[in-house]
């Protein structure tokens, strides 16, 4: 979609400024935040891209206020209002007054540590790829209303195939509602003049993991 998240959104914000010895968490919340989008995930009421999309729904402004994890707390409880994990007055109250929603499963002290690693993404191929390295391709124009991986400053750019990493899941159609999408997913790489424009480092390359559905042969 065209918000303001940063995978897919807009630039001209300024800088990404570094903090030098960042710590894991700036405040004991933000680790209970964490924990409790593990154990979120851990049910299978939503899934990961879901997730991130929560996010990218937050008006802009919100967006920009708040703290990374404090966005994740707007898009975890955005998530579990419309899911009907909890009310709207459950929230405002911080009581539960409805019969708990069943869930398909909740995690134990054992699940914990596998609850920490990411599953494989990868998935088995449906068809051939349309691309191989060393293509030119140029990626599609789009502006969807839903999630998408493919950043705006990338789209309608003319790029080439570095690599082909199989199929894998595939965000945009999964948040959609289809679970079982896949796609071939590529490594594409721009000249820094081609997102920039001529202004930029003439040295300056770009790589893109691109989904198949955005790219076209040029």
């Amino acid at each position: 979609m065209n918000g303001i998240h940063d995978l897919g959104g807009m630039q001209g914000f300024g800088p990404v400024l570094d903090e030098p010895s960042e710590p894991v968490f700036h405040a004991p919340w933000e680790g209970r935040v964490l924990a409790l989008q593990r154990a979120i995930l851990f049910t299978r009421t939503w899934n990961l891209d879901e997730f991130r999309y929560s996010q990218e729904c937050l008006p802009a402004r919100e967006y920009l206020s708040v703290s990374y994890y404090h966005r994740w707390v707007l898009g975890l409880t955005r998530s579990a209002v419309e899911h009907g994990l909890v009310t709207e007055r459950e929230l405002e109250t911080g009581r539960g007054q409805e019969a708990p929603r069943t869930v398909q499963r909740t995690m134990a002290v054992a699940d914990v540590e596998a609850a920490t690693v990411r599953p494989s993404f990868f998935r088995p191929q449906q068809q051939a790829p349309i691309f191989k390295t060393g293509d030119r391709v140029r990626t599609r124009n789009i502006h969807p209303t839903g999630h998408t991986r493919l950043p705006r400053y990338a789209r309608d750019k003319e790029g080439w195939v570095e690599s082909v990493h199989g199929c894998h899941a595939y965000p945009d159609a999964i948040v959609a509602g289809d679970v079982a999408a896949s796609a071939w997913l590529y490594t594409v790489v721009f000249d820094g003049r081609q997102l920039w424009g001529e202004g930029a480092d003439p040295h300056l390359s770009i790589s893109v993991e691109a989904f198949e559905p955005y790219l076209r042969h040029v």
